[in-house]
């Protein structure tokens, strides 16, 4: 079973979004979605400034499997992007929750969160 952490909200795309009190949030790919992968070996993210529109793809993730798109979980302007995974792609893989975050989002509208899974919705769909 993947660890699926209760404090982040989810996309059926297998992104979370973690929303920060000042309106920021970080978002990556899950613990299922690293592990079925597999092994990652690169990372390409955006470009900071750009806008991105609640599932819409801001990049991709190669894998020794597979090559697959990420999704924006809700609407916002890219702030930040982990520039670590350049050089460590396979820190998705070991941190996905933690150093394994891909950009840091100012949300377009908060309240978009809301129509995220919560953990124990996804915890149903990857059950």
């Amino acid at each position: 079973m993947s660890n699926i952490p209760s404090d982040l909200r989810y996309a059926k795309s297998h992104e979370w979004l973690k929303v920060a009190a000042d309106g920021t949030a970080l978002v990556g790919i899950t613990d299922y979605a690293q592990s079925s992968l597999g092994d990652i070996t690169f990372v390409q993210l955006p470009k900071v400034g750009m806008e991105l529109r609640a599932g819409t793809s801001f990049g991709v993730v190669e894998s020794v499997k597979a090559a697959s798109d990420v999704y924006a979980p809700a609407a916002g302007t890219v702030l930040e992007v982990n520039k670590a995974l350049d050089a460590n792609p396979e820190t998705v893989n070991n941190a996905p929750y933690t150093e394994g975050w891909m950009l840091k989002l100012k949300l377009t509208n908060p309240a978009d969160v809301n129509s995220l899974m919560t953990s124990e919705d996804y915890a149903k769909v990857t059950g």
